[in-house]
């Protein structure tokens, strides 16, 4: 049996076909698309991007070696400070002379902040890692004035109180920072600050008239879903109703892990985020045709990750396997299917906690996650594909689910075709045939490969068992007959004529 857009139709067994035509385009995909995140929760901040004590660490403090690998990601943007960390964070504790700044209890994690890693490390950070800042404004203990001061300390050329004073910390010139966040994730209750969609939507309002009237050229990303229980819908209808014609993104978070142990149901959790998508998708255009909504509203899923298999809030780092791998690429194939709404996306975090890099004191590591994201984020650009995917499938609670999970990009500007396939299925190869629907492929392709031995295979400071290997491929006729190994993701590389 196999699926083809949601039909299930007979073919050979465990034989997989991907029909490639580059006029059936979905979107452009964004530059922003394979974006990160940096929250001041374990070892992400301090010892991970910021560690003064270590022998990798630049004047500043920063980790150059983190810096390096983080490059290797193309990373393109970094959400800061958080986050749960974002809900009881007042900005003006983190700027100053060092020696005077407050150390505060942090209440999202337990912890205490000695606030020596704020707004102008942050931004000195990112110039010097060459990523593009998001902050993330607090709207749990906040204020809308407290935000819109923000906005004024980084954006206003100079003649205020808080541009003034960005000026006596030693940076006359404004940042410019473009993307701001209407806090996080405020419609759970383990957030602080918790409110109903209704309260949230007018506080969160009032904040963005204040901050554009500010500077009218930021984008601010409202604060969808992350807790999806039985009145998440509302949620995000009453945030894009409410918010629609003053943010220009709303927020979706998921994580999924494998807490029982269930390959096969690890493999198909990704599908929510798909239908999360969906779904806020029908809300957008729901509120476009109400007359609601007057200007294009995008997604910005700016938190995801597979696994929460970590030793704790203060541990060293999660312990990605190669099932994390799989669904990271299995998300990262969402995104490019949405490209039409999905314009921005954050993994968390960039290193350490929930990272794809690691530390210790004196040396960095790549986790299993840290291969497909790579790939996706230096070669799948242009314009988003919609597939024709033939697939065997197998069964999660009576629905079908496919061993195959694709999508594609086609990059003129390169003249390249990127098809990215997961074969999910644990242990058998699958066949696989890509046919060229167009003749514009040329005879030369690379098949890049994410594997290790086992589906439980894992990165550590001394042994990398997953990583990426790369192998020419014959292409004859229109076609590539590729045998997709057991537990494995493929990038293929397809040169144009």
């Amino acid at each position: 049996m196999v699926l083809i857009h949601g039909l299930t139709l007979c073919m050979a067994q465990n034989e997989a076909v991907i029909k490639v035509d580059v006029e059936r385009r979905i979107g452009q995909i964004d530059n922003l698309m394979y974006s990160s995140f940096a929250e001041h929760l374990g070892r992400c901040v301090y010892q991970g991007i910021y560690d003064p004590a270590s022998p990798e660490s630049d004047a500043n403090g920063f980790r150059t070696d983190v810096i390096k690998a983080i490059r290797e990601l193309n990373v393109p943007l970094v959400r800061w400070p958080g986050g749960n960390f974002a809900s009881g964070y007042h900005w003006t504790d983190g700027i100053g002379p060092k020696e005077k700044r407050p150390v505060r209890m942090d209440l999202a994690w337990g912890k205490r902040e000695d606030n020596s890693f704020g707004t102008d490390e942050f931004m000195a950070w990112c110039h010097q890692a060459g990523v593009i800042p998001y902050f993330c404004v607090n709207l749990g203990t906040g204020t809308a004035e407290e935000a819109h001061n923000w906005v004024e300390y980084c954006n206003v050329d100079g003649g205020t109180y808080y541009s003034d004073l960005r000026a006596r910390n030693g940076h006359k010139e404004p940042y410019k920072i473009i993307y701001w966040g209407l806090g996080n994730e405020v419609d759970g209750p383990w957030q602080i600050g918790h409110k109903n969609a209704e309260d949230y939507s007018k506080a969160a309002l009032e904040t963005a008239k204040v901050m554009k009237w500010v500077d009218k050229d930021i984008k601010l990303i409202a604060a969808g879903c992350s807790n999806y229980g039985a009145d998440w819908v509302n949620w995000n209808r009453t945030v894009i109703n409410t918010l629609g014609d003053h943010a220009d993104y709303i927020s979706l978070h998921n994580y999924v892990s494998n807490n029982t142990d269930d390959y096969y149901r690890y493999m198909a959790s990704t599908d929510f985020a798909d239908n999360v998508i969906k779904v806020t998708k029908g809300l957008i255009l729901e509120a476009q045709i109400s007359n609601k909504l007057h200007h294009p509203l995008y997604i910005a899923f700016d938190e995801y990750n597979a696994s929460y298999n970590t030793k704790g809030h203060g541990g060293a780092h999660d312990t990605f396997n190669l099932e994390d791998a799989l669904c990271v690429a299995s998300y990262l194939n969402a995104f490019v299917r949405h490209a039409d709404i999905v314009r921005m996306t954050n993994m968390a975090q960039i290193v350490n906690l929930l990272g794809p890099i690691a530390t210790t004191n004196e040396k960095t590591w790549r986790q299993t996650i840290f291969y497909p994201l790579q790939l996706f984020a230096n070669n799948c650009f242009g314009q988003s594909l919609s597939l024709s995917v033939s697939t065997p499938v197998y069964k999660i609670d009576n629905a079908d689910q496919p061993y195959v999970d694709a999508s594609a990009a086609f990059n003129p500007d390169k003249k390249t075709v990127v098809v990215n396939v997961v074969n999910r299925h644990k242990e058998q190869v699958m066949p696989l045939t890509l046919v060229d629907q167009n003749d514009i492929w040329g005879k030369k392709a690379t098949a890049c490969i994410v594997n290790g031995k086992t589906t439980k295979s894992m990165n550590t400071p001394a042994e990398e068992n997953v990583k990426t290997r790369s192998q020419a491929v014959e292409i004859k006729n229109g076609k590539i007959k590729f045998p997709l190994e057991p537990h494995s993701f493929t990038q293929f590389i397809i040169s144009l004529r």
